[in-house]
């Protein structure tokens, strides 16, 4: 559920006006809600009691500082996969020892800042990584605690950009080299073994990847006990999907923590999760103006004022987004299938095709479900600004991010010296 409805037409975040913050702000800009993000927190951390468990948002999906500091205050740990978000996450008053350090490519300085910080977990992905750890722990004179990524090679059946648990998939320890990885870290002293995890994949939309991953990593995670090992944790990942489309119905958090919780059984091993998406997809709308329409024999374009550098995901992964008024259209506005296309100089650039919508010049639109991997795989791409981010709580709402300035595209770069 979210907090985006139109009330006699016209659509409300939570209990404003969109076109209200349109006047303040202007177009394009991402809306952000605040009772729609918590609501969604809850629902995963309440779905889960009373199994031990840690809910830590993947910071990834949305970082935005206001966003991490909301969940923070609720309790979240949170889930990362570079420095920059580790620093994002102190910035916001998050809790470095319920964090969670993902990812293939940690770099030396990412390691070390991650170590000084006391980060809760490195889940590690390959043996050369553990090793590196190991080293770098050993300089600072800190134990490094770990935990290995295991790849259960399960197809998450979702886009092949954001499946993750595959063999030929970059992410993770195959499942045949855990045991002995293991082995080698229980030996090398500055490393504390915290736990076992995985992560198939993002915006799936069923159960059953997620159960079969997880009894793939129970035989891992029994042999473990059987062997010595003290396993604190089992970190499930994320990827539970949004609903993008209108009356999509996906697995609920509740339907998922009853899976998860059958498949562990008599176990009470303390669970760590990552939802990302399912926590701020449908927390955010992108808003966006019809600057002109184009209508041609074959097609009719409706020309929007945001573009592909401004949300990705239709130009990336084909994804589709609903996109509605914010306001009635006027009487003499008669619904044409129109493209729904920005001003970037590319053919990707796009946001919707064949929606049957009533538009004119200056008609406002809202992007739905923009609130995951949207302003954080935004880009400068044609020089354009980077848009402005507005968040809604309750009856007021409050510019989180300014929008860019002109200048600020180039303000840190420098011309050549003359010779």
């Amino acid at each position: 559920m979210d907090f985006f409805n139109h009330i006699q037409g016209v659509l409300h975040g939570e209990n404003v006006p969109v076109q209200r913050m349109v006047e303040a702000v202007g177009t394009p800009f991402y809306l952000y809600s605040r009772a729609t993000l918590e609501h969604h927190w809850h629902a995963f951390h309440n779905a889960f009691a009373p199994q031990p468990h840690e809910v830590c948002y993947a910071v990834k999906a949305n970082s935005h500082i206001a966003v991490l500091n909301l969940l923070a205050r609720l309790g979240s740990g949170f889930d990362i996969v570079s420095g920059g978000e580790l620093a994002r996450v102190i910035a916001a008053g998050g809790n470095p020892q319920k964090t969670i350090f993902s990812g293939v490519g940690k770099s030396p300085e990412e390691i070390n800042f991650a170590l000084a910080s006391s980060i809760g977990c490195f889940n590690v992905e390959s043996f050369e990584e553990l090793k590196m750890i190991h080293e770098l722990a050993k300089q600072q004179n800190v134990v490094a605690p770990i935990a290995l990524r295991v790849n259960p090679n399960v197809d998450a059946k979702t886009h092949p950009y954001i499946s993750t648990g595959l063999k030929e998939n970059k992410f993770g320890v195959d499942i045949g080299e855990a045991l002995s990885l293991y082995e080698a870290a229980r030996d090398w002293s500055h490393l504390k073994i915290k736990g076992i995890g995985c992560h198939i994949g993002s915006q799936l939309t069923s159960t059953e990847p997620f159960v079969e991953a997880l009894k793939e990593i129970l035989k891992i995670y029994d042999l473990l006990l059987e062997e010595g090992f003290t396993l604190e944790h089992i970190d499930i990942g994320g990827g539970l999907g949004a609903p993008y489309r209108p009356g999509e119905i996906l697995p609920s958090p509740k339907e998922y923590a009853e899976a998860i919780k059958q498949c562990l059984g008599h176990r009470k091993v303390k669970i760590l999760l990552e939802p990302g998406r399912a926590i701020a997809a449908n927390a955010g709308i992108l808003v966006t103006k019809v600057l002109l329409l184009k209508k041609g024999h074959h097609k009719n374009f409706a020309v929007v004022d945001a573009g592909m550098n401004d949300l990705m995901r239709p130009s990336l992964y084909q994804a589709w987004h609903d996109i509605v008024l914010v306001n009635p259209s006027s009487s003499s506005c008669v619904p044409y299938a129109y493209d729904i296309v920005g001003p970037v100089c590319e053919t990707s650039d796009f946001f919707g095709k064949d929606r049957e919508l009533p538009l004119e010049p200056n008609t406002v639109l809202a992007i739905r479900s923009a609130g995951a991997y949207g302003f954080t795989m935004s880009s400068n791409y044609n020089s354009r600004p980077k848009v402005a981010e507005v968040m809604v709580d309750g009856d007021h709402f409050e510019v989180i991010r300014p929008r860019e300035s002109i200048q600020d595209l180039f303000s840190t770069e420098t011309l050549l010296r003359e010779n």
